[in-house]
């Protein structure tokens, strides 16, 4: 609970409330005794369909669409589309983007208002020597919390996404009518930083689909493992990219790799990439160095400051450091600072770095050419356009202008009004299914809702969903199927999660 209040008094404030409203408005008491009734029904559809419901979760992990790969492009995209079309969506296909297609459907519910929905059929890649089974085979095991799924793309994000599927498939079997209109985009670059995704809105119908949604979610496993949810009211940005030093480009160095003997007479390709890296950053890479990167960084608000006290409060600072293997974090910081800092803070990050020989023993070799793997977080109000010539500049300005820089993907930061409806209807579930929950200012990783809150929709989105998983683009990564906690949902109730979702988007205020 977001509230410096005790939860158990908000919520017993807020069904008083509710309950009242209900006594004294004759149609919203009829109206809710409909919603009852339908979702009963539907509840029975969800327990019928649930094998069927798992089968359709492990299918879609076995076949994995890896964009940096270029694996499976088509295969994935026409996969994604017969899930949309089994689902109940029409108009079901593929929309070119100029890198890998969005698949793009609707459902007219004849209803008063319409949730927009975004799906990710991409998935990292893998090595399955770190996996403990094959991670395409979405093998059952016990998890402390219950009957578990462990594959690539278990949690990040096909199982979620097939408990939204399965709500579909058990409104359709219950022959209930949805409560919303759906339109859905499902992406297949994510992964890679949704370098093309923008370009979807060229398509005048489905820009003109998502111009009347009321807001849009990405379903997730968005529980904690003691079953306490968290809204998030935005995400950082992203800049993924590739720095590229070499002996052809420096003018000195080696133009192909020589043996390691020469290093006292030929300059390194690799040691001026290295060189280059130490000026991105101070504090051991902590704190970005490029010059203005901090101009256009908007200080939290004391309204953000007291979400993470909350958050702060509620939620375990030795859970955390053991689930990320740390035993401290930045300079030391208290646990509560530590959560503002990763909110409020951008970042520059190495994730690889790959050059010369990097097989069994040694070789001695001078390389040629090396190269960065980055990606550089943003906060409001940083944007990629400017951000990106900043770091050009100032490579340039340190002496480092011929190193390469390589944009492979990336997106704006993303930010949801609290009082959206879109907010407020999760809100009102966690309240209505007595769940804790905080509010958080926003999401240290990243998706591309950009797309949807900045122009020219400017609609409210976010992640939405209940059940339990872990290790996105991590080794055995997976999702509880069946849970022995009543407090975190397994499958079947995250597929009622996403139905009570879409009632209250029906009828919030």
């Amino acid at each position: 609970m977001a509230e410096e209040n005790a939860s158990t008094d908000r919520r017993a404030v807020l069904k008083a409330v509710a309950a009242s409203a209900a006594l004294m408005t004759p149609g919203a008491a009829l109206a809710q005794g409909r919603r009852d009734g339908d979702r009963a029904a539907i509840r029975r559809a969800v327990d019928a369909g649930f094998e069927e419901s798992v089968q359709r979760i492990r299918q879609w992990i076995a076949l994995p669409t890896i964009a940096a790969e270029r694996l499976n492009i088509e295969e994935g995209a026409d996969h994604m589309a017969r899930l949309a079309a089994e689902a109940g969506f029409t108009g079901v296909r593929k929309v070119p983007t100029g890198g890998v297609p969005a698949v793009f459907g609707a459902i007219d519910a004849g209803a008063a208002r319409t949730v927009g929905i975004y799906f990710m059929y991409d998935v990292k890649q893998y090595d399955p020597s770190e996996w403990t089974s094959p991670p395409l085979e979405a093998q059952f095991f016990d998890h402390e919390l219950g009957r578990a799924i462990r594959g690539r793309g278990a949690t990040n994000q096909k199982g979620p996404e097939g408990a939204f599927l399965a709500a579909l498939h058990a409104f359709r079997a219950a022959n209930r009518r949805l409560p919303v209109n759906l339109v859905l985009l499902a992406e297949g670059e994510e992964e890679i930083g949704s370098p093309n995704f923008r370009n979807v809105f060229r398509d005048a119908d489905v820009l003109a689909a998502f111009r009347r949604a009321d807001g849009v979610i990405i379903p997730g496993n968005g529980q904690a493992a003691n079953g306490n949810a968290g809204i998030e009211l935005g995400a950082k940005g992203i800049i993924e990219l590739e720095l590229v030093a070499s002996g052809e480009r420096w003018g000195r160095g080696p133009t192909r790799d020589v043996h390691s003997s020469l290093k006292a007479q030929v300059d390194s390709p690799v040691w001026h990439l290295v060189e280059a890296l130490k000026t991105l950053t101070t504090d051991h890479g902590n704190t970005p160095a490029i010059a203005g990167w901090f101009e256009r960084v908007r200080p939290l608000t004391d309204r953000e400051r007291a979400l993470i006290a909350e958050i702060a409060r509620l939620e375990s600072e030795d859970e955390a450091k053991a689930a990320f293997g740390v035993s401290r974090w930045i300079d030391d910081l208290p646990w509560r600072e530590s959560l503002e800092r990763l909110a409020s803070q951008p970042t520059v990050n190495i994730e690889g770095l790959v050059a010369g020989y990097t097989g069994p023993g040694g070789k001695t070799v001078l390389p040629a050419r090396g190269v960065a793997k980055l990606d550089l977080r943003l906060v409001p109000d940083m944007t990629v356009d400017d951000c990106l010539p900043k770091l050009r500049r100032h490579l340039a300005q340190q002496g480092f202008g011929d190193i390469e820089v390589n944009m492979t993907g990336g997106y704006d930061p993303t930010e949801t009004p609290e009082d959206s409806r879109l907010i407020r209807a999760q809100q009102a579930l966690f309240t209505r299914n007595d769940i804790s929950y905080t509010l958080s200012p926003r999401s240290a990783g990243s998706w591309p809702g950009c797309v949807f809150t900045g122009e020219p929709l400017r609609k409210p989105a976010g992640g939405f969903g209940l059940g339990y998983g872990s290790g996105a683009h991590a080794p055995n990564e997976f999702m509880v199927i069946e849970s022995r906690n009543p407090r975190v949902a397994g499958l079947r109730e995250a597929t009622m999660g996403y139905v009570d979702f879409l009632y209250e988007m029906a009828t919030v205020r």
